[in-house]
């Protein structure tokens, strides 16, 4: 009787390992940026663009666009992430004619299209600078989950906000999300990955 239970407890241990076994082990991510797949399936906007051209995901359908939020007063951060994003499109080659960094302003009180107009394309000429009106600006920044607000200094204000940068695939998908700091090397890196999928 006692050898019989032991083989029954043997029995069911095989079959829950077995069982476990059978789960879809997860894959390691060929990616430097974290992959985000499915978690921003309604990340959009309709902006303008510094040329003054209406603008949406869809207008970019067959590349591979990088999403970047900031400020053009940005002391900091905004500017030495497009100078990264500029060095990865040098970085790219012939692959950056496949690609769309896109600069979304999240202070349209004085991100003027002239403004904007002379201020991306300094970092590099093919990068387009996004912008709409509060409202606009709002709904774009919600469907990527960026967070921004004023803070009042003596000269005026200046803006808290999320700086990561999304990646998404040449069909519009929000595929990865790295942050301001990520090498340009490894940003190149990944959306090569990301152009080599699309075939």
């Amino acid at each position: 009787m006692h050898y019989t239970k032991m083989m029954y407890r043997l029995f069911v241990l095989l079959l829950i390992g077995l069982l476990a076994g059978c789960e879809k082990p997860a894959l390691p991510s060929y990616f430097h940026a974290s992959d985000v797949t499915g978690k921003y399936a309604q990340a959009d906007f309709h902006l303008a663009d510094h040329n003054g051209k209406s603008r949406s995901l869809s207008d970019f359908r067959g590349k591979v666009v990088v999403v970047f939020f900031g400020y053009t007063h940005c002391p900091d951060v905004c500017p030495t992430t497009l100078a990264d994003l500029a060095q990865t499109l040098r970085l790219l080659g012939k692959d950056a004619e496949r690609v769309q960094v896109l600069f979304v302003t999240l202070d349209p009180e004085r991100d003027t299209r002239e403004l904007l107009a002379q201020f991306v394309p300094a970092f590099h000429p093919a990068m387009l600078g996004l912008y709409g009106d509060a409202q606009a600006t709002a709904s774009a920044a919600k469907s990527f989950r960026v967070d921004y607000q004023k803070v009042p200094t003596k000269n005026g204000y200046l803006l808290d906000h999320t700086t990561f940068i999304y990646l998404l695939d040449t069909q519009g998908k929000v595929r990865l999300m790295a942050g301001d700091r990520e090498p340009s090397e490894w940003l190149a890196q990944d959306i090569r990955l990301l152009l080599a999928s699309a075939h």
